[in-house]
């Protein structure tokens, strides 16, 4: 089973709909049970980064999410804000993160005289940086979409496992042993987002 937490932050359903459109067996659950008996976890959705770690809070899933996530290492895919919460901090914010990547969410800053519209909205080309079971290997030029106004600074360069451009590079995806991510909406990105969640669930469970 695949769990989607649900924490209440808009978009959760249209991820659901995809994982079943690939004939995952998906629930969208904010019980400590369920995600305690998932073989994957997906942490999604739209929104501000206070507002959904505090609902994290309020549900009681946070301890559960470390748990399952850092103690039995199943595998997990952050996307968009979902990736963010994974991060220590946000400037969007004043609340702690998850704390499972060495990593902050940072607003988009443009030089003086070359600032960009945010939120970031469109389809941008993604660019793997190292192997990752995010992406094929093909070389095919592959294009996502975004929606956001922060992106992550990731302290350790390793884990970033692809970037986009929009006025400067970005990392559009992470990936530090059984946690991934996207900053993009694979669930919004028709074949390629079918492609990164299809390898999503062919990851071997813990």
């Amino acid at each position: 089973m695949i769990a989607i937490v649900d924490h209440g932050m808009g978009n959760l359903g249209s991820v659901k709909n995809m994982l079943r459109r690939l004939g995952a067996d998906a629930v969208l659950t904010r019980d400590p049970m369920e995600i305690s008996r998932s073989q994957k976890l997906i942490l999604a959705g739209v929104g501000a980064f206070d507002p959904a770690m505090r609902r994290l809070d309020d549900l009681g899933l946070v301890q559960v999410l470390n748990r399952r996530v850092l103690e039995d290492g199943i595998p997990v895919l952050g996307v968009c804000l979902g990736l963010q919460l994974m991060t220590k901090t946000s400037e969007e914010g004043r609340r702690p993160g998850l704390g499972w990547l060495n990593a902050e969410a940072r607003a988009f800053a443009f030089p003086k005289g070359q600032e960009l519209p945010t939120p970031h909205m469109g389809w941008e080309i993604v660019r793997p940086t190292r192997a990752s079971p995010l992406f094929d290997e093909t070389g095919e030029e592959q294009r996502f979409y975004f929606s956001h106004r922060y992106h992550l600074e990731c302290r350790e360069a390793g884990d970033v496992a692809a970037t986009a451009v929009y006025g400067y590079e970005f990392p559009a995806a992470i990936h530090r042993g059984n946690i991934l991510g996207t900053q993009f909406h694979p669930e919004k990105s028709h074949t390629f987002g079918m492609a990164v969640y299809r390898r999503f669930l062919a990851l071997p469970d813990s």
